[in-house]
C-alpha cells in the first residue's frame, strides 16, 4: 500500500514539475527584440551598439531558435532547466551560451558572464 502511494505521489510530483517548466517554455516562444545591454567585459563594448541595433531573437515551441545577437544564429537550439532560471542558446555548430533567465509575459532578461540582455516581444 505504502509503495502505491508513494509511486502515485511521485507521479503527481513529475507532472507538476513537467508542466511548470513548460509553462516557462511557453512564455519564452516568441520573437523579441534587444532593448538594453549592459557589458560585464570591456570587449563587450565595442560590439554593444551592434547588438543594440540588430539584436534578436526567436523562440520556438519545438526547441529551435534563431536570431542574432554577437553573432548569427540560424539553426540552434534552446533549453531551459531549473524552472525556467537557466536557458542555454547553442548554435548551429553546438556552442553552447548559458545565461541566468528571467521571463515574464513581454519582457526577456537573459545575464551571462559577459553581458545581461535585456529583451522585449516584437
Amino acid at each position: 500500500m505504502k509503495k502505491s502511494k508513494l509511486f502515485i505521489f511521485g507521479v503527481l510530483l513529475s507532472a507538476i514539475v513537467l508542466v511548470s517548466c513548460s509553462q516557462k517554455r511557453n512564455d519564452l516562444v516568441n520573437s523579441w527584440k534587444v532593448t538594453e545591454i549592459e557589458a560585464k567585459t570591456p570587449h563587450m563594448d565595442s560590439v554593444k551598439n551592434d547588438i543594440l541595433t540588430n539584436g534578436n531573437l526567436t523562440f520556438t515551441k519545438d526547441g529551435h531558435v534563431s536570431g542574432t545577437l554577437e553573432t548569427d544564429i540560424n539553426d540552434g537550439t534552446y533549453a531551459l532547466t531549473k524552472k525556467g532560471t537557466n536557458l542555454v542558446i547553442k548554435d548551429e555548430t553546438g556552442t553552447p551560451y548559458p545565461f541566468e533567465s528571467t521571463i515574464t509575459d513581454d519582457k526577456l532578461v537573459l545575464d551571462s558572464k559577459e553581458m545581461k540582455l535585456t529583451l522585449i516581444k516584437k
